[in-house]
């Protein structure tokens, strides 16, 4: 079983930038497509990015533009950079496997707020 360990969050200001990373214990396969998920105080856990092994993306359209993920998998991490973050991305951010997660890590607190 593979751990997730997420990293990097903190307070910003609106329109600031946080990198966040994802370190998994085990090797991420050539069929892990990773993505990256957040969960607001009150609602629902939801996908934010992801990406194949092979480096394409896809990203829920709030964050289009804004968010950029990408992939070491010689360092089995992930890393999604946020830029012009908004009080409405404050969440706590969670990365997995998608299709076939492993157990959820403890994600990284983002809050936005001036």
């Amino acid at each position: 079983q593979v751990q997730l360990a997420e990293s990097g969050g903190g307070l910003v200001q609106p329109g600031g930038s946080l990198r966040l990373s994802c370190a998994a214990s085990g090797r991420l396969g050539s069929g892990d497509v990773m993505g990256w998920y957040r969960q607001a105080p009150g609602k629902q856990r939801e996908w934010v990015a992801i990406i194949t092994s092979t480096g394409n993306t896809n990203y829920k359209d709030s964050v289009k533009g804004r968010f950029t993920i990408s992939r070491d998998n010689a360092k089995n991490t992930v890393y999604p950079q946020m830029n012009n973050l908004r009080p409405e991305d404050t969440a706590i951010y969670y990365c997995n496997r998608i299709g076939r997660p492993w157990d959820w890590g403890q994600g990284t607190q983002v809050t936005v707020s001036s």
